[in-house]
């Protein structure tokens, strides 16, 4: 490998191995040894994609979210279409777990990766809100703030939560 694409790949896994291998460790339910496979499959697809290398960094990032989700998806599918069965053991009846309810289940994964970007109030008042469903007037009254910080707070929180989904590479 020449000297100016080992410096490329250097400055790649210095920008975004740490944020990349953190996002997969959610994709791959905290198996460490699986998230640095799919760090390391992802990185070695950026470089055989060279031409990725060249976009912004935010780009280069939302592509490397999108190649690693993919991976995991693909692995998933692959595990479910040829299971492992030790011989010793009788097969069992599995709940086959639909496409929709993956997809749903890796997309949480994604927006509870975005959410650890923003601020704690942030964080605090799309959960209080929209997670738990409670009202505007509830969640200010336990937060001890009046309710139209609760409302701006909310909407400066969804508009961090949004960018934060589009650097991941999340589009509506």
């Amino acid at each position: 490998m020449p000297r100016d694409e080992v410096a490329l790949m250097q400055q790649l896994h210095d920008e975004h191995a740490d944020v990349l291998w953190r996002f997969c460790l959610r994709l791959v339910d905290h198996d460490r040894g699986r998230a640095e496979d799919v760090v390391q499959e992802t990185l070695l697809r950026a470089w055989r994609h060279g031409e990725i290398l060249a976009s912004p960094p935010a780009a280069v990032r939302s592509w490397l979210f999108t190649v690693a989700r993919h991976i995991v998806i693909d692995d998933w599918r692959s595990r479910r279409a040829h299971p492992e069965t030790p011989v010793e053991e009788v097969p069992e009846q599995h709940r086959a777990v639909d496409a929709d309810q993956s997809d749903q289940l890796l997309l949480s994964w994604v927006v509870a990766e975005a959410l650890t970007h923003l601020s704690r109030d942030h964080r605090t008042v799309l959960l209080e809100c929209y997670y738990r469903g409670r009202p505007v007037a509830d969640v200010a009254r336990s937060l001890g703030v009046p309710p139209g910080t609760v409302k701006s707070r909310t909407h400066y929180a969804l508009r961090a939560l949004r960018l934060a989904l589009e650097e991941m590479g999340v589009t509506a």
